[in-house]
């Protein structure tokens, strides 16, 4: 019976798909929406026994390992909750944190992945030498060494940024005697996410120059500290700088240059919010989203985008990217919806091969580095004439905090391929307020018969149950995942999504990363005054 719900499964799929492949491994692989929402009932379970490859030890977690084997679509309600809830995060902030009222009150994060590892990451910190927080989502491609590294680096750069100049003349005064540093974040990691222990020194050594220059003057113009803004477009700009220059510099061990070498090589979208009592910053670079969940009078919802996402289907960004080159290439820079034909961000971390020379591409891959064992291929994009044709500098947007203004959605493309913004704010005001709010009547609806009235009926009956996950990121990854064409929970699908094999689950959806922030009223209230 299984055979035959994949088999279905499979027919009833009509995407397109981009892949990049070279000597069997793919470098790229893009889909652009979920499979149709129809789905036969399976008939049997078959437990697996094993670990989660992000996660705690879970029986149920791991899919089945290949599609060469019949898969299993059936998973009890039990399994489906324990994949959903692997990766759940939730932090709750006192409202006072010592300094002033805190922005934001809590947050809930959570991930699932369709690769093997996961190429998304997160990141949330507090900022202990400056106030506010700061929040990243980040959606690797072509390997997770470039999402990883943003990951663990990029609000560092931003914190820094964001220091008075006194207090960069203690770090480096500390740094510079032996003694104590500091402390510039804390972190707020979630134990299942990965960090790379072994590079801290080749990161530290970086930030301390990046410190440095900011003393004498060389990036902020004034050796003062900068306004959100400019510490965003700054630390994005100086650590894709850095990652490209480790890549080409000689490093301590074998270790730190291959890393420094798969970092460049691979790429990552960044979208990062900085939350204080001035407002929300937020600085994007690629397809990640940003929305705003805003409770208006009358106690209805709507969503505010606080990022554009940088592909082709943004004509403005497109025209940007085109206007870089001359005009003779007007018609291959982008093709088919991507750059030079493989790439769909126009903006990213890392991706050296869509923003060095050719030369030298080549001398860093063929100087004593192992390309086999870094799954690193070289090949050239045709019509790679005029490069760089990507960078990484944000788009930067701010709000400022109204007491109507509830909640933060930060997520990777693979929820917003599957869920829109106004559906997203939607779910997560559900499950704040408790209270079902009624989506528009879609045009299938208005068309049902009155046989199909009853099963309708029962499908928003079903909406006024209470949410199964305390998690509103759960919640939407439930939903983005499991919903059908009325966007109401179908737990056939849900399980036949979760049961994917590996090699399978990647064409049908993305890795998902979703953040939540919910904000402090009284923050919005006083800002607003």
């Amino acid at each position: 019976m299984s055979a035959v719900v994949v088999s279905r499964f499979l027919r009833g799929v009509n995407r397109p798909i981009i892949c990049v492949i070279r000597d069997h491994q793919r470098l790229y692989c893009r889909v652009s929406r979920l499979p149709p929402r129809t789905l036969s009932r399976p008939r049997r379970a078959k437990p697996s026994g094993s670990s989660s490859q992000n996660g705690p030890s879970v029986p149920w977690a791991e899919r089945q390992p290949s599609s060469q084997e019949e898969p299993d679509f059936y998973l009890s309600g039990t399994q489906v909750d324990g994949i959903l809830r692997t990766n759940e995060q939730a932090v709750v902030n006192p409202e006072f944190d010592g300094r002033g009222p805190s922005a934001v009150l809590r947050f809930e994060s959570n991930q699932l992945a369709a690769n093997v590892p996961n190429e998304d990451r997160r990141s949330a910190a507090t900022c202990l030498q400056t106030k506010g927080m700061l929040f990243g989502v980040f959606d690797g491609h072509g390997g997770h060494a470039c999402a990883q590294t943003v990951s663990e680096r990029l609000l560092y750069y931003v914190a820094v940024a964001l220091m008075p100049q006194r207090v960069l003349e203690e770090v480096e005064n500390a740094m510079e005697s032996g003694r104590p540093v500091p402390p510039i974040l804390k972190w707020h990691k979630h134990h299942s996410d990965y960090s790379y222990r072994k590079l801290t020194s080749l990161y530290v050594e970086n930030l301390r120059v990046f410190w440095q220059e900011l003393l004498q003057g060389e990036e902020s113009g004034a050796g003062g500290s900068m306004g959100p803004s400019d510490a965003l477009v700054y630390a994005f700009r100086r650590l894709d700088a850095d990652i490209s220059l480790e890549a080409q510099a000689a490093q301590a061990s074998e270790l730190m240059r291959s890393a420094a070498v798969q970092a460049a090589f691979a790429g990552s979208t960044a979208c990062v919010a900085h939350i204080g009592a001035e407002g929300v910053h937020v600085a994007n670079a690629g397809d990640c989203r940003a929305v705003l969940g805003v409770q208006e009078e009358d106690g209805s919802w709507s969503a505010v985008p606080l990022s554009h996402d940088h592909n082709a289907e943004n004509e403005r960004e497109l025209a940007r990217v085109r206007a870089r080159h001359p005009k003779a290439e007007e018609g291959t820079v982008v093709q088919d919806g991507r750059l030079l034909g493989i790439l769909m961000p126009l903006r990213a971390f890392g991706d050296v091969r869509f923003k060095w020379s050719q030369e030298l591409q080549q001398s860093v891959l063929e100087n004593g580095c192992d390309q086999d064992s870094l799954n690193i291929f070289q090949y050239s994009p045709a019509n790679y004439l005029t490069p760089p044709y990507l960078d990484v500098t944000p788009e930067v947007t701010y709000h400022r905090l109204r007491p109507k203004d509830r909640f933060l959605i930060l997520a990777s493309d693979g929820l917003w391929d599957a869920l829109g913004s106004e559906e997203a704010v939607r779910l997560v005001a559900e499950h704040l307020t408790g209270l079902p709010m009624r989506a528009p009547v879609s045009a299938s609806e208005r068309q049902v018969s009155l046989g199909q009235m009853h099963t309708l009926l029962q499908r928003r009956r079903a909406r006024a149950m209470p949410p199964p996950d305390t998690n509103a990121a759960t919640h939407l990854i439930r939903h983005a995942i499991g919903a059908n064409e009325y966007g109401e929970l179908e737990q056939e699908r849900l399980e036949a999504m979760l049961a994917l094999p590996d090699d399978l689950a990647r064409m049908y959806r993305d890795d998902i990363t979703v953040t939540i922030v919910y904000f402090n009223p009284n923050i919005s209230k006083h800002s607003s005054t």
